[in-house]
């Protein structure tokens, strides 16, 4: 689909997403609920036993989820700028990942992906253009193809049929052939039988056999990906990962410093980093083990204010970066403190708060603050972050390394917040002692009845509030915050719905 085709983004204005609000239509039909499912006449709420509890809990479809672990190897493409990596990787994975534009230089750094083939699960990485020969970022996203190269279990150059061999093909091949990995040698481009001819001169690169393929339009793939399979060892190269790792995205607004701060924790370059904002454009992941946790974090591209002021390949980077963040479980929202908080910060907190994410606030470049610039931070976060008093604030500076100590813990805090589950019998009892404190107030002169109320789901937690009645959003709010009070829920969103027994009908 062309930028043109595209649907226009529609003008809105902007507001917070109330975290005491959940869609219904989010919730399952086991999480449904009206007269008809059961006699709440059977069920005596003052008094029920935690085994009674749970038997509702159950009769509700209420059930816990399980982490996946898995040991997967890596293929990775590399080869010189606009040979066709990106595309070959979405052929690989059968769907549009990897960002593509027809001029070079459009990925950056190196980017892991998961793909199946013939039943094997495995990970494409795809990096950017290698050139030995060139300085500044370009020279960053050469390193981060470099390390691709040392890691992956099996390497596919990708070169160019139309084109011949280059300088930088054959310096590259003669590193790779050095390699003690298997390196499979693909003649991107060829898009007729024509072109074998064209094909004889790859042997020339000591390679082995090239293996003729047209990314763009599918031909040859197949074959390829038979052979990467056929070569992967028994054992992935890489450490095995025993535990599954706790996704992190990193996001924030283009140039607020996501790419050092990765850079800082791994303490490596591990994502292309320059002054110049949008320098990245996929989300890059990263296995990163601090002081307590290993952690799969994610550097995001920066949002832009609007998506449709973005163009070609930054469109499609602001949809992958939408995806990261519906892909992680906890966001690390990064604001720039030695500037004013903007719309377009709080426009990219509003994705966090609506995607109902573990949450983190990290004002970094605190290295750049001053005592006046201090005094106006403190009066925006007055003005512009008061609805969010469960979310942890810390100042950092990913340059300097200041206060990265403190990240670990807050996010820790905020997964086990947003993992957590209060039992239905405590729920209740907490419940009783808050409506007593300030009952809910009177809709067309009757008072509504609250049942009893259950967690429905975690990630985020879901409490579902069983009425005769319809609870205002007031009240909800009000209930939220003696929620928080009581159970914590420090560093997640806790989103409050209400089923009404007795339904009205519409005239």
């Amino acid at each position: 689909m062309t930028e043109e085709n595209m649907p226009e983004e529609q003008e809105t204005e902007f507001v917070f997403p109330g975290e005491h609000d959940i869609d219904e239509s989010e919730l399952t039909d086991a999480e449904q609920w009206s007269a008809e499912d059961f006699d709440t006449e059977d069920f005596d709420f003052d008094d029920m036993t935690e085994e009674e509890w749970a038997a509702l809990e159950a009769r509700l479809g209420i059930e816990h989820r399980e982490h996946l672990e898995e040991e997967l190897c890596t293929v990775a493409i590399v080869g010189r700028p606009n040979v066709g990596k990106s595309t070959l990787v979405n052929r690989f994975l059968g769907r549009r990942e990897a960002v593509v534009e027809d001029f070079p230089g459009v990925t950056r750094d190196r980017i892991s992906y998961l793909a199946e083939w013939g039943g094997r699960r495995y990970f494409v990485q795809d990096t950017g253009g290698w050139d030995p020969n060139v300085k500044g970022i370009h020279a960053a996203i050469a390193r981060q193809a470099e390390v691709a190269m040392e890691t992956a279990d099996v390497v596919v150059m990708v070169v160019d049929t139309k084109v011949g061999i280059t300088e930088t093909d054959a310096v590259m091949a003669k590193r790779l052939q050095k390699s003690k990995v298997p390196v499979i040698l693909v003649a991107n481009k060829f898009d007729s039988d024509s072109m074998y001819a064209d094909m004889a001169e790859f042997y020339a690169l000591g390679l082995g056999d090239p293996w003729p393929v047209s990314a763009l339009h599918g031909r040859g793939g197949a074959d390829v990906l038979d052979e990467v399979l056929r070569l992967f060892p028994q054992k992935p190269r890489a450490t095995s990962i025993t535990e599954g790792p706790r996704r992190v995205a990193l996001v924030g607004k283009p140039n607020v410093g996501k790419s050092s701060l990765l850079n800082k924790v791994s303490k490596e370059e591990r994502s292309v980093v320059d002054n110049v904002p949008g320098t990245t454009v996929d989300p890059v992941d990263s296995l990163v083990q601090l002081d307590q946790k290993l952690w799969r974090f994610v550097d995001t591209a920066g949002l832009r204010k609007k998506v449709k002021t973005a163009q070609g390949h930054e469109f499609y980077a602001s949809l992958r970066t939408r995806a990261a963040i519906d892909a992680s479980e906890v966001c690390v929202m990064l604001i720039d403190a030695s500037e004013p908080i903007s719309e377009q910060d709080q426009r990219v907190l509003s994705m966090v708060l609506e995607s109902g994410k573990a949450l983190v606030i990290a004002f970094n470049k605190w290295d750049l603050m001053d005592e006046d610039r201090r005094d106006e931070l403190d009066r925006e976060i007055d003005q512009q972050l008061t609805h969010l008093p469960w979310v942890t604030r810390i100042n950092i500076s990913a340059k300097t390394g200041r206060a990265l100590q403190r990240l670990e813990p807050a996010m820790i805090e905020a997964l086990e917040s947003w993992d957590k589950r209060i039992s239905t019998g405590q729920l209740n009892n907490w419940l009783r002692e808050a409506i007593a404190a300030n009952p809910p107030p009177m809709k067309a002169g009757r008072l509504p009845r609250v049942l009893f109320a259950t967690q429905a789901s975690t990630r985020p937690p879901v409490i579902v509030l069983f009425t005769t009645g319809f609870l205002d959003a007031g009240y909800r709010r009000y209930l939220e915050r003696k929620f928080r009070e009581r159970f914590g829920f420090h560093g997640s969103p806790v989103r409050i719905a209400v089923r009404v027994r007795e339904r009205r009908t519409r005239k």
